[in-house]
């Protein structure tokens, strides 16, 4: 997974959501390719899920912290 210059904690709530889309996009593109063919890193499926799993944690704070003010 390349990171862009900022970090995942800096960025806004959109930018947050539009990553975690195009994670969860890539991810179900891998279950697919696992399925019909051989992937070289069956370990990247567990990577993916727990980076979408982070993102979803960015997600709830930035929720939760726009809902206090």
């Amino acid at each position: 997974m390349a990171k862009s210059k900022k970090t995942d904690k800096e960025l806004s709530y959109a930018e947050l959501v539009a990553q975690r889309d195009e994670l969860k996009r890539k991810y179900m593109d891998l279950r697919f390719q696992m399925i019909i063919s051989h992937v070289d890193n069956p370990m990247q499926k567990r990577t993916m899920r727990r980076e979408i799993a982070r993102l979803n944690t960015f997600i709830q704070q930035k929720e939760t912290a726009g809902a206090n003010k």
